[in-house]
């Protein structure tokens, strides 16, 4: 018989026998809204190693970060009931969409995200489990570009060779890059810029870090087979809309990025994050116009399967990142599930 099963008939019984002592009654009432408030504190799944954790945000990103985690990387189900885990204090419109976390190697988790529509900033902050964060900065990493007018969807990679981290996003800078000029809404022609940081406290000048010879958002990465794969939005809509998602490859993670391959998604989708589960590759990402999250899988990094149908993510869930981390750590979360923070 399941635990769960054996647990619900002990406590059936011990309900009842509250039930028919003196005062049981009102006990037992206390009792029941005791566990719907989550005071009484229930029995931690039991988990595999390895777990996998999604940060996402709602709406704009006014309200901040979300988490949901899974144990195939397949279904995922919300943490803290949805409710966000930190809300946004930086940047010109304090928000924080496309939130990226990454595990360093200093065992301390790292989270850059868009704090604003139009701004030359990004926001930042850090923690050990996820639950307790720094205080928040602005990173001003297109301070040296006053005519930049956004920094969005950073992410943030570790750089073992050189041992300090690197942070790219994309940027329109007007007048650069004129061969794609109008081939996007409202004038943008982005490109991935980067710096680099040993610290989040110092940090290298701002240089170009991928141009395609397209309007391009939303760069990820992928390693595999000792090669880096720098996955990108094709942000173009003029004269043909692509709105898909290609991949370029590198020998080192920080470029050159060469070779981008053909769409290997359908169109109008953004937001792409990668996971490797053994000899499985999965990118997920944000059918935006459709309100859904959508997949592909790969065995080899050239032939992709849409698995779309074979995932399940919170609903509202959009543009964030997928990482693996030990079971302790959902255990952590799991323990402060829906409780104020």
């Amino acid at each position: 018989m399941p635990a769960s099963v054996i647990l619900l008939s002990r406590m059936t019984k011990q309900m009842l026998i509250i039930s028919h002592a003196p005062g049981g009654l009102l006990l037992l009432l206390a009792l029941i809204t005791l566990l719907a408030q989550n005071v009484i504190a229930q029995p931690t799944p039991q988990l595999p190693p390895i777990c996998y954790l999604f940060s996402s945000f709602r709406d704009n990103g006014q309200d901040g970060l979300h988490l949901a985690w899974s144990t195939d990387g397949l279904h995922w189900t919300a943490l803290n009931k949805d409710r966000s885990f930190l809300r946004p204090q930086v940047g010109k419109e304090k928000l924080m969409r496309d939130p990226c976390i990454l595990l360093g190697p200093d065992g301390v988790f790292h989270m850059v995200w868009t704090d604003s529509w139009s701004d030359r900033t990004i926001g930042y902050s850090h923690s050990i489990d996820l639950i307790h964060w720094s205080p928040q900065t602005a990173i001003p990493v297109m301070k040296d570009y006053p005519t930049a007018r956004n920094c969005w969807a950073p992410e943030v990679v570790y750089d073992a060779s050189k041992k300090q981290f690197i942070i790219f996003w994309a940027t329109t800078i007007p007048g650069r890059f004129p061969q794609t000029a109008g081939s996007s809404e409202s004038d943008y022609n982005h490109r991935i810029y980067c710096t680099t940081t040993p610290d989040f406290q110092t940090f290298s000048p701002t240089k170009l870090f991928y141009d395609g010879g397209f309007n391009v958002i939303d760069a990820t990465m992928l390693t595999a087979n000792g090669k880096f794969y720098l996955i990108i939005k094709d942000e173009t809509l003029k004269p043909v809309a692509k709105k898909n998602l290609r991949m370029a490859v590198s020998d080192k993670i920080d470029g050159p990025f060469t070779h981008v391959t053909e769409p290997f998604t359908e169109s109008w989708v953004e937001g792409p994050t990668a996971l490797t589960i053994g000899d499985d590759f999965f990118v997920f990402y944000d059918c935006y116009t459709q309100h859904r999250y959508g997949a592909v899988h790969s065995t080899d990094l050239q032939h992709w399967d849409d698995i779309s149908t074979k995932i399940s993510f919170p609903p509202g869930s959009r543009h964030g990142t997928v990482f693996a981390v030990s079971s302790d750590i959902v255990r952590t979360l799991l323990s402060v599930d829906g409780k104020p923070q």
